[in-house]
């Protein structure tokens, strides 16, 4: 009798399997037929939770994924940094201290903390830095700096941007670059009426602005240029006649912070009239970079966790998080804080998990290079691996609830669309999935592609 009751539940489990195999092969013939999409490409993978297979379409097929490459990424990291992990900001001096005056430099190192001056962690926003800095300036009894106030951003290489980031990113807050020393993301606000610039939310230093923007339509169609190092800065396109904010990147985040810092100092009654001096520039003008004097460090300041740095790296697909992460994890595993370094540990994780290294080609951690080339199966084979490990609990908070209600990471770029992640259906079967789109033509992209996702609900 049981063999028999056994037989009835796998024919039905596999009758199910067959019939939702079925619906989603017709969902997928109805979107590829679709006049938008009569030049795209698509993978498209799904299995259960324990990593049967469902169904596919050209699943092993490397497409640009966007955004979706971020859940490689942050699966990397938590496996070999650890959940817990924290970057540190330090300061210490050269010379000594007698009677107040600190006869010496002042100097301000980190190991490339990207949640330095954030707004997104209670207890961590640059109000918090600014007074624990200055109360360890005090406690160490300075009331008088006579050197120059160095910033070292020499703990990662020289790159501070992924080589194949289109140059129309790389000037607006998504497209911020990586330093060693970085400072408010990496980011900064324009405040703007119409083709009008009025204000900025910090004092940009060192930049020269052309303003080409025009007034028009409803939606903000603006673009920011800058380079890292440069100062020059070019916002062009359109915005509508009315208050708006736009957001750009940092062309120099060390220099930012040793202006603000300087600030600081002034304010707290600390006496300072030195230079601002950073390890990269001093390296552009072919001096003799200052080296940090460990012996003296006076402070340190702990970021938060990597665990609360993944939530919002996937909650709200913050690239700079990426491109640090793959830098930390080049200088951690490989000896070397380069974007090369930490991409080819992530190839080398992946493929020892695994996945074919065919299915995977990384151009950076974050999915804002259009060179990467990852297909639907990789991306399913990395989320069941992340399912069975013991940080998946943290991994899986970050994943943001879309539109059409299924738990997933979402990927945008010009003419990319993805999503990856997990769904339990009504009936209680729980998917694995990725869907991975490029060169679709239609606006409403997401929409084309729930209709095929909400076969699983």
């Amino acid at each position: 009798m049981k063999s028999t009751f056994s037989v009835l539940i796998l024919s039905s489990q596999l009758f199910f399997a067959q019939n939702i195999a079925q619906k989603l092969e017709a969902a997928t013939k109805d979107l590829l037929n679709s006049a938008p999409a009569y030049s795209a490409n698509l993978s498209f993978y799904v299995a259960d939770e324990a990593g049967n297979f469902v169904y596919e379409y050209q699943g092993n097929k490397g497409l640009s994924t966007a955004s979706t490459q971020k859940i490689f990424t942050a699966a990397t990291a938590l496996e070999a940094l650890g959940k817990n992990y924290q970057w540190t900001t330090t300061a210490s001096h050269s010379g000594n201290i007698s009677d107040g005056n600190l006869n010496g430099n002042l100097f301000i190192s980190s190991n490339g903390d990207p949640t330095l001056g954030s707004w997104r962690y209670e207890g961590y926003k640059p109000e918090n830095f600014r007074d624990k800095l200055i109360a360890a300036l005090k406690t160490k009894g300075i009331s008088k700096i006579s050197g120059d106030l160095v910033i070292d951003d020499s703990y990662f290489d020289f790159q501070t941007v992924p080589g194949g980031w289109p140059w129309d990113d790389m000037g607006n807050y998504y497209g911020a670059g990586v330093w060693s020393v970085n400072w408010r993301e990496n980011q900064f606000d324009i405040h703007t009426t119409g083709k009008d610039i009025k204000n900025f939310n910090i004092e940009l230093q060192n930049v020269k602005w052309v303003n080409d923007l025009k007034t028009a339509g409803s939606s903000d169609q603006s673009l920011i240029f800058t380079a890292p190092h440069s100062e020059v800065a070019h916002i062009t396109g359109t915005l509508p006649a009315k208050n708006m904010t736009v957001s750009g990147a940092t062309p120099n985040p060390p220099v930012q912070l040793g202006a603000e810092i300087k600030k600081w100092l002034k304010d707290s009654g600390i006496a300072f009239n030195g230079k601002i001096i950073t390890a990269s520039a001093q390296r552009i003008n072919g001096e003799s970079v200052a080296q940090y004097p460990k012996n003296n460090t006076f402070f340190e300041y702990k970021s938060p966790t990597l665990d609360k740095v993944v939530y919002w790296f996937l909650k709200k697909s913050v690239n700079l998080y990426g491109e640090t992460l793959v830098k930390t994890i080049g200088k951690e595993k490989k000896g070397e804080g380069s974007f090369k370094a930490g991409v080819s540990y992530m190839q080398d994780f992946w493929r020892g998990k695994g996945i074919n290294q065919y299915m995977i080609n990384f151009a950076d951690g974050s999915g804002l290079s259009p060179q990467n080339y990852v297909s639907a199966r990789a991306e399913v084979q990395a989320l069941l691996w992340a399912r069975k490990q013991p940080w998946f609990n943290e991994f899986f908070e970050g994943f943001p609830t879309q539109g059409n209600q299924m738990v997933m990471k979402s990927g945008t770029m010009r003419d990319t669309k993805s999503f990856a992640g997990y769904h339990t259906s009504s009936t209680g079967r729980k998917y694995v999935f990725s869907i991975i789109i490029n060169n679709y033509q239609g606006s409403d992209v997401s929409s084309a592609l729930y209709k095929v996702l909400n076969v699983l609900k």
